[in-house]
């Protein structure tokens, strides 16, 4: 029976990434409050927040400063816009300050109020640069099975998951995707991880190739990938293949909404795996979520050609109301303060051994094929067969009974695709906080493995 809350949910609310058909009988954790790492329901009850939010939230909740960073500046100014050549100065003090952060050159800052707008965004600007070259033939963009880039016409077409393409009429033309770098589930028998890097980057190259070179404008990928399964790239995979691209004059866009700004014990994701793309895509992180900002960085060759488009029409023809909100410009600044002064990008890369340590040891659980990550984020795939690498049917969903188990146990992960549960806690999380996410995770898996034969379920 559900809560008179619940039912008003279930009535007037779409979920994002919810089975609606099965959410009308289940209904919705209507959460209240947070402080930490935790957030409490409506009966009070606490959850080990350990994803973040949806990877985003890394200072945890209720950080009175971020408050009162909003409120100051509500106070002062709580809106204008940066059309027609306004600004104020949260915007122009948030994009000098990720100038110094960023780890490429950067020329100027686009602000979105998503990483799906900035990554949208990002296809606009790349047809928008080959336009202004001379090249209207080079607009294909490669994204990979699995990445996941966002959920707006464009985004969601270079994302690479079957759910987000199936009845949406997506993927458009012109959208291509090469082979997620997983080495678990893609490496051949005995191959190791720098040879599957090195036949992905010959993969790539082939359909660069088959494709024509003067029809491929850009190459989109996270450095640790998020929605897709949380999947760690294998060793030397972006030394193989940004060769390639460089090749065949490919724009390499690194989306860092999920790795940006800690995550992996760097500002940025592209420095802990040594990418050097021309552009990055940014958000969640940047404000704790506290408020919706992202962005793209501008290099200065696309700058170039975006005043010559200026010139040539008149006008840059692309924005957003929010693009550089004051309130959410004031919240990323605090933010980033807090970030420096209280060493939280140091914090979390100390952090790491231990929680990658934790997630490791949970291979030795008979239901887990895999349990790998990076920094503060990682992933587990429940399997039926440890040997063979085969998997439970995908209706019979494993990875969310297991998820639902976590829950009744005081912890929020998160299933993806593939039967894989994600991790992926505030960067702010302290030690014995991290064994208390894993105990329960392991004890969640129990659980599972205990309905596994309560069901009889087999492999497929």
């Amino acid at each position: 029976m559900l809560s008179n809350l619940a039912t008003r949910d279930v009535e007037t609310l779409i979920h994002p990434y919810t089975n609606l058909a099965a959410f009308r009988q289940t209904g919705p954790l209507v959460l209240e409050r947070g402080h930490g790492v935790w957030v409490y329901d409506t009966d009070g009850r606490p959850y080990l927040e350990g994803m973040a939010g949806l990877w985003c939230t890394a200072l945890g909740y209720s950080n009175e400063e971020l408050v009162e960073a909003a409120r100051e500046q509500m106070s002062r100014l709580p809106f204008t816009h940066l059309f027609s050549g306004r600004s104020h100065d949260p915007a122009i003090e948030l994009a000098e300050t990720l100038k110094e952060l960023a780890p490429i050159p950067v020329s100027k800052v686009f602000f979105t109020s998503s990483g799906s707008e900035a990554n949208d965004t990002q296809v606009k600007l790349t047809w928008y640069l080959n336009n202004a070259l001379g090249r209207p033939q080079k607009k294909k963009i490669i994204g990979r099975h699995k990445g996941y880039h966002g959920v707006t016409v464009a985004s969601a077409s270079l994302t690479g998951l079957t759910a987000n393409h199936a009845d949406w009429d997506l993927p458009l033309p012109g959208f291509l995707h090469a082979a997620c770098p997983h080495h678990y589930r893609g490496a051949e028998a005995g191959e190791t991880e720098e040879a599957y890097s090195a036949r992905l980057a010959t993969e790539l190259e082939e359909m660069i190739l088959r494709e024509g070179p003067e029809t491929v404008a850009a190459f989109i990928a996270e450095p640790v990938m998020g929605a897709g399964g949380a999947i760690v790239p294998p060793k030397g995979y972006f030394a193989a293949i940004e060769p390639v691209l460089a090749r065949y004059d490919v724009r390499f866009i690194a989306d860092e909404v999920i790795c940006g700004f800690g995550r992996l014990g760097t500002w940025f994701g592209s420095e802990a795996l040594g990418m050097k793309p021309h552009s990055l895509s940014f958000a969640k992180a940047l404000t704790s979520a506290y408020m919706p900002l992202g962005g793209v960085t501008v290099d200065e060759t696309l700058y170039q050609a975006m005043q010559d488009q200026s010139r040539k029409i008149g006008t840059f023809g692309h924005g957003t109301t929010y693009s550089g909100h004051p309130v959410a410009s004031a919240v990323a600044l605090k933010t980033i303060e807090i970030y420096r002064r209280d060493k939280i990008i140091e914090g979390a890369a100390e952090k790491a051994p231990h929680f990658q340590r934790r997630l490791s040891a949970l291979e030795e659980h008979p239901l887990v094929g895999e349990a790998k990550g990076m920094g503060l984020i990682g992933g587990l795939e429940i399997v039926a067969d440890k040997a063979t690498k085969r998997q439970y049917d995908p209706k019979a969903g494993v990875a969310a009974r297991c998820v639902a188990f976590a829950q009744e146990e005081g912890l929020i992960v998160r299933f993806l695709t593939g039967d894989r549960v994600a991790v992926c806690p505030p960067l702010v999380i302290r030690p014995d906080e991290i064994d208390t996410l894993f105990d329960r995770l392991g004890t969640a898996l129990d659980r599972t493995q205990a309905w596994i034969r309560e069901q009889g379920l087999t492999a497929t």
